[in-house]
């Protein structure tokens, strides 16, 4: 084959420097842009927060005397505040990458529990654990359920050996409280390096300093599985008949319990409703989980982007100032760039001076555009913040996207990980955006305002009776909102509501 070459003419979309960064800045929720913004104040000379007086810094006369062209852009529109609230509609413009910035950056591209736990005390319980405070382990600042089981192994009578066995099943301890070895494995792991055959560990051993580490507080920890958990729990209140037909039910017939088969419950235990329903309450008043009442997760507080409140009849959005401070270029070191001057020093800041405009300008381009998506959703949907849920419109990113004449991956970004603090909560973006159902004069219905219905109907039924999947999809099409069975189903268990025969209560 003869080698040859040609020359062929085409187009092609280049990612520049400052359009990456515009992109990356544009999808960063707030938490991730605080931190961004740090870094790019450490580690860029020329970028400087602006005082609390809202005074923005400029270059000094000196320095535009001397200045370059780079340097004669340092204008006030370069240092302007980056929680600017103004939406400029121009959004799609050419990237380029000498000295001189455009208007706008061009952020767009084409390329695309359940179970609430509560302390195990009834009014059929007694002894000493009746008018025991179970919170008392809440914010006592230790960190690990490990460090609140040894604490008071090492207070215990025990031998030096019992304490190794004692520590060796803490470790073996997860943050809900159970066992995450099997108790073969933990005997292996003691006597792996114990040479003596005389002193190895034996199986009933084990298996006291276990029955003690369960005893501890929280009562249940080091429990095998849920059932063993609630069993040792309700070992530690005084003995009724009602604490004897709670643990026949946790022990043997959890699963029924589960799945709400009352009549067969009843049958098999040959006890009454009355009878049934008290023991279901003292085991509802379990922790399942009694490590969580020592190991306490951090919350992730959500900082909301944009503001929505009602002014004098008219819906107004606005910027959160706080998500982010204002930036600006440092006047001094910006004064110390030279028109002539090639060397290492002056490079550097000229570089800099640069990035530092970019970075500004990608601020300034992500807050706008975040503003006119803001806005055009609470248009959208006026209906919600009037009415709630019930009147949530449906909507896509495309009806987003072609208001505001951008791309749909450009709304995509926008819309996740960023929130609105609205009247009547604090909700993602993503949110407000919803399939929709066919209605019968020929509109449409939101998938979030039917969900809205669903638990409310649920929400208003009777608990001896519930409505099955079948009954709420007649009620909604009775309204005029053509939705099938299992519609309703995927939308309930969407929700986590169980179905209708698990929802059912003895009164």
């Amino acid at each position: 084959m003869k080698q040859s070459l040609q020359v062929k003419m085409g187009q092609s979309l280049a990612m520049t420097p400052q359009l990456q960064q515009a992109i990356k800045l544009l999808q960063l929720s707030t938490l991730e842009l605080q931190s961004e913004i740090q870094d790019a104040l450490e580690n860029n000379p020329m970028l400087e927060t602006q005082e609390e007086d809202g005074a923005e810094p400029k270059e000094n006369d000196s320095s535009r005397a001397a200045g370059d062209d780079a340097q004669d852009q340092a204008r006030s529109e370069e240092t302007a505040s980056v929680a600017s609230t103004e939406a400029n509609p121009e959004e799609l413009v050419q990237a380029n990458d000498n000295d001189v910035l455009p208007d706008e950056l061009p952020v767009d591209s084409a390329w695309e529990d359940v179970y609430e736990a509560s302390s195990p005390v009834s009014s059929q319980s007694g002894g000493e654990g009746e008018n025991r405070d179970f919170t008392e382990f809440h914010n006592s600042g230790i960190s690990s359920i490990q460090d609140h089981l040894n604490d008071q192994i090492r207070f215990a009578p025990l031998s030096d050996r019992d304490q190794i066995i004692a520590t060796t099943i803490i470790d073996a301890v997860d943050d809900n409280g159970y066992l995450l070895d099997d108790i073969d494995v933990l005997l292996e792991a003691l006597n792996r390096d114990i040479g003596n055959p005389e002193e190895l560990v034996e199986l009933n051993e084990l298996e006291s300093v276990l029955h003690l580490v369960q005893h501890l507080d929280p009562p249940g920890c080091a429990a095998r599985d849920a059932s063993d958990c609630m069993s040792i729990q309700i070992g530690q209140l005084k003995q009724t008949d009602v604490t004897d037909r709670a643990l026949a039910i946790v022990n043997n017939h959890l699963e029924l319990l589960a799945s709400h088969d009352f009549p067969r419950l009843r049958r098999l235990l040959k006890i009454n409703d009355d009878q049934l329903q008290e023991a279901i309450t003292l085991i509802r008043g379990l922790n399942p989980r009694p490590g969580r009442q020592i190991v306490q997760d951090h919350d992730q507080y959500i900082v909301p982007d944009v503001f929505v409140k009602k002014h004098k009849g008219v819906w107004r959005v606005e910027l959160n100032p706080d998500i982010a401070p204002k930036l600006g270029i440092n006047a001094l070191y910006a004064g110390m760039v030279k028109r002539a001057d090639k060397s290492d020093d002056n490079n550097f800041l000229r570089n800099h001076l640069q990035e530092a405009r970019w970075f500004i300008k990608s601020l300034q381009s992500r807050n706008e555009t975040l503003l006119r998506v803001a806005t055009a959703i609470v248009e959208r949907q006026r209906s919600f913040l009037e009415y709630g849920e019930e009147a949530m419109k449906p909507l896509v990113l495309r009806d987003i996207a072609e208001q505001l004449s951008l791309h749909e991956s450009t709304i995509s970004r926008v819309t996740t990980q960023k929130y609105i603090h609205t009247p009547r909560g604090i909700f993602e973006f993503k949110f407000f955006f919803s399939s929709h159902v066919s209605t019968a004069n020929g509109g449409e219905c939101s998938a979030t305002a039917i969900r809205a219905m669903i638990r409310k109907y649920i929400a208003a039924e009777d608990a001896t009776k519930p409505l099955s999947d079948s009954k709420i999809a007649s009620t909604l099409v009775a309204e005029g909102i053509q939705v099938a069975r299992r519609t309703v189903a995927k939308y309930r268990e969407s929700m986590a509501i169980p179905p209708s025969n698990e929802r059912k209560r003895l009164n």
